[in-house]
Formats: C-alpha cells, structure tokens, sequence
C-alpha cells in the first residue's frame, strides 16, 4: 500500500460538501471516481476537514490509501485529467508511512467574504450579499468576544454534544478591493461544526441591529446553547484557506 498526502483547491457549489455520503455528489467521492477512472483502481481518501455542502477550499489536506504506486507529479498530472475543472490538486505528496491528516495541525485558516452592495457576477457565489449596514468598527468588536478559549456549544451544529471547547486564535476583518468585498479571516487548530458560519452570521447580526448589543452576543456564548435565534451565515461565503502542521509534518 502506498500513502500520499494531497492538497485540492475546489469551487464547492453545487457540491454536498467533502465527506462521501450515499447519493450525494461530494468533492472526496469525485476524487475517488476519477482516480478510479485513470488508474483502475480504488483508493481510500480522509481529509482534514469535513467542509459542508457550498462551502470552498484552497487548501484542504487529504491523505489518499492507494493500492499501487506512481511518481507524485505524474499521479497529479494524470489523476488532474479526469477531475473536473472546479477542482484543482494542488500537490502530491509521497508519504513513507500512513498518517492521520489531523496529526500535527498547528492552525487553520478560514475566511468569510461578505458584500454590503450587489456583487459583480464573477465572485458573487463566493461570498454573502448582506442587504444591511453593518457598522465594521462594530463588527470587529463582536469577533474580539470569540478570540480565546471558549466553550462553543452555543455556536455549532447541535449536535457536538461532547468537547465544544475550542481556541480561537484570531478573527479580523478587512477590506478586499478587488471583488469590493469584506473578509473576515478565522485562525485557529481546529474548529467544530459549523462553528465559523454561526460566528459570522451572529456577528454581522449584532453589527447591523440597533436593539442589539455585544453583551447579548457574550451572554449567548456564556449560555452554551445553539437554540438561539442569531443567523447562520450562508455556506458560500466560506473558504478553507491553509492548514498549517509541524515541520515534521511537512508544513502547507
């Protein structure tokens, strides 16, 4: 058995998200299908993070199982041609011996875009029309509240019901010029359940509602309870950007 480690870029809309799931088109059974296609044989695929469905990827991680084994550029260039073109290997990596693609994260960048106008049609599946004013100073004072360590119970699916303690290392906000959107950067090891969007989509709430304060936002998380009525931000403006391991590792 040979072990590769990947690095896929991808347009996630119209995706189900990355994780295989029964009659569901998803990034990691595309993967698996054009493999198949190229080399005839079946390989087994795990990636560090399980994006959910329209959400993208610049940097996503995957460590691929595979029966038989071939030089990692011409694995790429070869495996590249029968995938389609929202989704782009970036690398291949030969690995000496199976590792979990968990193993020896230090940090991973997320980021959120955001448009306070109609965007223009090229980017605008990328990110969230917000049809509101958002007072950005605002704004950057509600991400501040997550900045730590801190019980996210009340800001993931639902469904965590074990450890929802996570650290976040930094959240900011900042303009983009190019596609005249707003970019909310997320740093941190790791991250629960659609803990980024309710974040996000709480935030943008906070900083855009008058009957609402940041110490309604801080008693919320303090209550450690997702039966709350602040929004979810939707899928599309999400990007996995970097995921960051040890040098052990071999750092991305």
């Amino acid at each position: 058995m040979t072990y590769y480690k990947i690095v896929v870029a991808y347009d996630g809309t119209g995706y189900h998200g990355w994780q295989v799931q029964p009659g569901a088109t998803t990034i990691s059974q595309i993967l698996i299908d054009s493999f198949f296609s190229v080399f005839c044989q079946k390989i087994s695929l795990l990636g560090a993070s399980r994006t959910d469905a329209g959400v993208h990827a610049l940097g996503q991680v995957a460590i691929v199982r595979s029966p038989i084994e071939v030089e990692s550029e011409v694995l790429r260039r070869a495996w590249s041609k029968a995938i389609p073109s929202e989704i782009v290997i970036r690398k291949v990596e030969q690995l000496d011996r199976l590792i979990h693609p968990h193993d020896g994260v230090i940090q991973k960048t997320y980021a959120y875009h955001f448009f306070l106008e109609r965007p223009l049609p090229f980017v605008q599946r990328f990110g969230w029309y917000f049809r509101r004013k958002v007072d950005l100073e605002l704004l950057q004072s509600a991400l501040n509240i997550f900045v730590g360590t801190h019980n996210f119970r009340s800001f993931c699916s639902g469904d965590d019901l074990q450890d929802t303690i996570r650290t976040i290392d930094s959240m900011n906000v900042s303009y983009v010029p190019a596609w005249n959107a707003y970019r909310i950067e997320v740093k941190g090891k790791s991250f629960l359940r659609y803990m980024v969007r309710r974040i996000v989509g709480a935030c943008l709430e906070i900083a855009s509602r008058d009957s609402l304060s940041l110490n309604d936002l801080a008693n919320v998380l303090s209550k450690q309870n997702p039966c709350h009525t602040l929004p979810n931000a939707p899928s599309k403006g999400l990007v996995l950007e970097q995921i960051l391991y040890e040098k052990k590792g071999g750092a991305e």
